[in-house]
């Protein structure tokens, strides 16, 4: 039986880093990456997915509806609250960090600033989350489990 792909939705206006990402998972084929730009299509991705995500990157500095109650909502809902939420966000400020964990993130990622830098936080992000960790599958996930 072979492994379904791991379902990973980006939610990053910044084109530029939603390139670093997707390059950075592009070279793994069990990996299918849903991008969308702001807030409102997130959530709207998630109401409407045939296939709900396995792991969600979340950006919190977004139009319409910001990260902070992207991940209020995700989290919220009885249906979607076992998908985790990796926080990738420019600040560092302890406030903000603090913010997203009361509101049940998963992980919190400062963004680095070059490429070298993002490159390799992409690889600990791959190895940690998609390697091994095992992430929860659901109905409306994809079904299979990443094993360590």
């Amino acid at each position: 039986m072979s492994e379904q792909p791991i379902q990973i939705l980006l939610v990053e206006d910044n084109p530029g880093d939603a390139f670093l990402v997707s390059h950075a998972l592009e070279q793994r084929p069990a990996t299918v990456l849903h991008q969308v730009s702001h807030g409102r299509e997130a959530l709207d991705f998630l109401k409407q997915a045939a296939q709900l995500p396995d792991l969600m990157l979340l950006d919190l500095n977004l139009p319409q509806i910001d990260g902070y109650e992207v991940l209020r909502q995700v989290k919220a809902d009885p249906d979607l609250m076992h998908i985790p939420v990796i926080v990738l966000s420019t600040s560092g400020a302890e406030q903000d960090i603090l913010r997203c964990y009361r509101l049940q993130a998963n992980c919190y990622l400062t963004k680095p600033l070059n490429l070298q830098d993002s490159a390799t936080l992409m690889l600990a992000l791959e190895q940690f989350w998609l390697v091994g960790a095992a992430l929860p599958r659901l109905p409306g996930t994809s079904g299979s489990k990443t094993q360590c």
